[in-house]
């Protein structure tokens, strides 16, 4: 029997119900956990707008998208290793080496760009720097079985170091016609960045849920001893969702020489919104579960969140603040669902 037969019964499970059954007052909690979200979206939609000017115009709105591309792309990475390793970001998927993957792939980019490689040698060398990244981390996790939130911080400080050796601590100025063309603006006034945060989450999007690895990847994640009954090759499927997150990585250093016009020595400090970002986002999917559709809404909230703040000029610390808190209610209240689900 095939392998896709044998997973027919896996990948029509509902995640978030054990045994088929949820309890009303569970879903009745996770109804409401995602009723609030959406209110307090639209609740910062309208006070911002009305207290901050020109908020929900055009510019202002491609001008948060373009600001969370970086963000969004990493987040999107953070998404499919919580999708395959679980939500459970002790024990589950987690890779807390994206910010300095991007920081490292960045240097890598600008310094090959100096040396006067072109465009398309420099875009394989970040994107093979991230690839390298996610490997490594797959293989501490998979393949050494260390708990993925201790290998990935090992990694982290890794590349932190590394990316401080190659750049020496200085920014590394980079300029080309690739970044060029991100850096400039699209139809509408609104930056080049927008649009591709938007084509990158569609992409994404479309394989992650919509195709029968994206699904098996849910498997693996939701129910990895009904996978493994199932045939699946579930490290193989969990080592791929790191590389996967790697490049993403990569490619998120791509863009950001392209906002900076060269490399970046704070890329540490992206760690917490990306975070945040990922985890929001199973708050906005119909069943709780991490998705590429939600993890792009949660971008928008804290997107929109941090432009407003900055509209008003409120002190930033009092947004990492209130990232710290998102954190803390949303990994709170989807465990206590689970739990009273189980």
């Amino acid at each position: 029997m095939s392998v896709d037969i044998q997973l027919a019964p896996v990948i029509h499970f509902e995640p978030g119900k054990i045994g088929g059954d949820t309890t009303r007052s569970g879903h009745l909690a996770a109804t409401a956990l995602r009723a609030g979200s959406l209110i307090a979206f639209v609740a910062i939609l309208v006070v911002f707008s009305a207290t901050a000017p020109y908020f929900l115009s055009v510019g202002n709105i491609g001008n948060v998208l373009g600001q969370s591309a970086i963000s969004g792309v990493l987040a999107i990475g953070l998404t499919v290793v919580l999708i395959a390793g679980g939500s459970n970001v002790v024990t589950g998927g987690i890779d807390l080496s994206l910010a300095a993957n991007m920081g490292l792939s960045a240097a890598v980019y600008a310094t090959v760009a100096q040396l006067g490689y072109g465009d398309a040698t420099a875009v394989a060398a970040a994107l093979l720097t991230g690839g390298l990244i996610g490997a490594v981390n797959a293989f501490a996790v998979v393949g050494a079985g260390i708990v993925p939130l201790l290998a990935t911080l090992a990694v982290m400080n890794i590349v932190a170091g590394l990316e401080l050796v190659l750049t020496q601590n200085t920014v590394i100025p980079a300029s080309t016609p690739l970044l060029t063309a991100l850096s400039s603006s699209g139809p509408f006034g609104i930056p080049a960045l927008a649009y591709v945060l938007l084509a990158f989450t569609l992409i994404a999007a479309a394989i992650v849920q919509y195709t029968p690895t994206g699904l098996r990847l849910y498997a693996v994640g939701e129910f990895p001893d009904a996978a493994r009954a199932a045939g699946l090759p579930v490290r193989r499927l969990l080592a791929g969702a790191f590389v996967a997150s790697g490049l993403c990585g990569g490619f998120a250093g791509i863009l950001s020489v392209s906002n900076l016009s060269g490399s970046t020595t704070g890329s540490g400090e992206m760690l917490l919104p990306v975070v945040v970002t990922a985890l929001l986002g199973s708050v906005f999917s119909r069943r709780l579960v991490p998705t590429v559709i939600g993890t792009l809404l949660s971008t928008l909230f804290v997107g929109f969140l941090v432009n407003g703040f900055q509209l008003l000029n409120i002190s930033s610390v009092l947004v990492s603040g209130v990232q710290g808190l998102l954190i803390l209610l949303v990994v709170s209240a989807t465990t206590l669902l689970r739990r009273q689900e189980a």
